[in-house]
């Protein structure tokens, strides 16, 4: 049996069990990753074959995306379903600093046969026995009251929103968005933005603009000028965030939808011929990789002083 053959099965034995385990299991597909709603849990699932060591690799877009979910945890499949390792996501995204990963995010997770987690340096490890097999964690309920639980879509879309203000943020621009409380990385969105308030403009009708999902203005004295401005629609049409974003019809503003709907997109922008040029669709996981690229290199050049 192959590689490509073994990742598959481990995957499904997995799901499997766990739908023995908590009966309720379906893909979260907001999330272009193995990442599944089990009960009240949401998992991302990596699973690696027997070679002595149980190599995985895991992206940290994908990792932040779950991360950022409510009751988030991460599973490791160490060659068979019986051998499967079930921890909280935060407690593992804390170790990640300690595991060696290449320029483009990618981490090298290795377990080793006596489940313990390897991190940097000779004989630096983590025990991750106690976490084998926790089933009872994917299956019990969640205690955060119903009416307090955010769906992966709208976690989703605060991620995206936060990766958005931490690029224009990183750009030099000043930057807004309405969703205040909402949270990315467990910083309410209001403490990411620059602006507390969305600037007034003489030629934007105010209450489309203060609803932007986020916009980047650049500041000269006392005036704020649009550069880009972006309505992250995940579920609700493109129609909606078309509407609000042809507020700056009489700006120079680039402006962006960000979907998984290119050609509903298209569709909305053949009927709108006069500003199609105007408009750009944007792919969710293009927003992580300009993220995940602008803040690898502020970190080099905090590193090289240049």
């Amino acid at each position: 049996m192959n590689q490509s053959k073994t990742a598959k099965q481990l995957l499904e034995d997995f799901l499997t069990e766990a739908r023995k385990q908590a009966g309720d299991v379906e893909p979260i597909r907001v999330l272009r990753c193995n990442a599944f709603r089990v009960k009240d849990a949401n998992v991302l699932v990596r699973v690696a074959a027997d070679t002595g060591k149980f190599f995985f690799g895991l992206n940290y877009i994908n990792a932040e995306e779950v991360a950022n979910l409510d009751n988030a945890y991460i599973a490791f499949v160490c060659g068979s379903v019986d051998n499967t390792i079930i921890l909280p996501m935060q407690l593992f995204v804390q170790q990640l600093p300690q595991i060696s990963h290449d320029r483009n995010g990618e981490y090298k997770i290795v377990i080793k046969k006596n489940l313990d987690l390897a991190l940097r340096g000779r004989n630096n490890t983590i025990p991750l026995k106690e976490y084998q097999n926790g089933w009872r964690d994917l299956s019990a309920e969640s205690a955060t009251p119903k009416s307090q639980r955010s769906t992966a879509e709208e976690s989703f879309h605060a991620v995206l929103q936060g990766r958005l203000l931490e690029v224009g943020n990183l750009r030099g621009l000043m930057t807004y968005c309405p969703n205040k409380a909402k949270k990315f990385n467990s910083k309410p969105l209001g403490e990411l933005a620059k602006l507390e308030k969305c600037p007034e403009l003489q030629f934007a009708n105010h209450e489309s603009l203060r609803n932007i999902d986020v916009i980047w203005f650049r500041q000269a004295g006392k005036q704020f000028y649009p550069e880009r401005a972006f309505e992250v629609e995940l579920s609700t049409g493109i129609w909606s965030g078309v509407g609000r974003l042809a507020s700056l019809r009489e700006y120079n503003t680039r402006l962006y939808i960000v979907s998984h709907e290119p050609k509903k997109f298209q569709q909305v922008m053949e009927s709108q011929p006069e500003m199609a040029e105007r408009f750009k669709n944007v792919e969710p996981e293009e927003v992580g990789e300009i993220y995940a690229a602008e803040t690898r290199l502020e970190e080099l050049r905090n590193k090289v002083g240049i």
